[in-house]
């Protein structure tokens, strides 16, 4: 309908707009989800809504493997739809990379009779999360059947996913799932392609630990928690990011710099290209007095 108004305006006249807001409504019109094919059977989806996870999905011989389903059911509907537009196979798995509710708000309408897993820590928050928020939030969440502490493998003929637990990053509970087959991982918000991320309840160091893991795999393809389809090299800039971040506060840290001075002394205009988010907590500043604050409990 809004596409139907814009060409009327068009036609009969109605009060121009500049050229920037015109391209900026058309965007926002025909804007669509990405379906990309990045290995034999498996598909990176791209989510046209910055505040919604992408997804990855691997499809076998039986069934299908979904990672992350977005933050609602309006989202997981958009995602679910993708998928059928690639196989009508049962959607048998999906994992959750973390508990946020943008990574699993979808999952009962892409898998209703899907297996959830999750890292032990992650059903354990979310569980903290249903009984916490209002019923109808609270119905967006789902507690994984099951879940592992360490890392456990998914069997989908002929192919495999390898679920893992990196260690405290993003958050405490964070899972990567990597396809040896098609040389990818999905990598939730561990990685945020060009952008500064939110850090939860977790670890910058071992995070920096956690990316140099899945650097030393073999990859060809990337999947962000949000943001353009990646590769190795926008993976590995990321890490370099978060690598020069922490250096700096803890050279500041460790001269007695107190939060303020860190928050203002850090410099990273190598990265000025970073999307950064006030609104969420993720701006260089932010990521800054986060790491500060871990190194104060070490």
């Amino acid at each position: 309908m809004r596409a139907r108004r814009l060409r009327s305006m068009l036609r009969i006249g109605q009060p121009w707009m500049p050229v920037p807001v015109l391209i900026l409504i058309c965007a926002q019109l025909w804007a669509v989800p990405q379906v990309k094919p990045i290995g034999p059977g498996l598909y990176a989806y791209i989510s046209d809504n910055d505040s919604s996870a992408n997804s990855t999905f691997l499809v076998g011989n039986k069934g299908i493997l979904v990672v992350d389903t977005g933050f609602d059911s309006a989202e997981g509907t958009k995602l679910l739809r993708a998928i059928r537009g690639v196989s009508s196979l049962p959607i048998e798995f999906i994992v959750n990379t973390h508990y946020h509710r943008d990574h699993q708000g979808g999952n009962t309408v892409v898998g209703p009779a899907a297996v959830v897993i999750s890292t032990d820590w992650t059903r354990q928050r979310t569980l903290q999360v249903i009984q916490s928020s209002p019923a109808q939030e609270a119905s967006l969440y789902e507690t994984a059947e099951v879940t592992f502490a360490d890392k456990l493998t998914v069997h989908l003929d002929p192919y495999t996913a390898e679920v893992y637990f990196p260690g405290k990053a993003h958050t405490s509970g964070d899972a990567l799932v990597y396809f040896p087959s098609q040389r990818a991982i999905a990598m939730g918000d561990l990685f945020l392609n060009t952008s500064s991320p939110a850090m939860d309840a977790g670890s910058a160091e071992n995070w920096i630990h956690a990316l140099d893991e899945a650097l030393a795999r073999p990859l060809d393809a990337v999947v962000p928690g949000h943001f353009d389809l990646a590769t190795k090299k926008e993976l590995q800039r990321f890490r370099d990011y978060l690598n020069d971040l922490f250096a700096q506060v803890e050279a500041l840290f460790e001269k007695g710099a107190t939060l303020e001075e860190i928050r203002r002394g850090i410099h990273m205009e190598k990265y000025n290209d970073f999307r950064q988010y006030p609104q969420y907590h993720a701006t260089f500043a932010d990521n800054a007095e986060t790491i500060y604050q871990q190194l104060q409990q070490h």
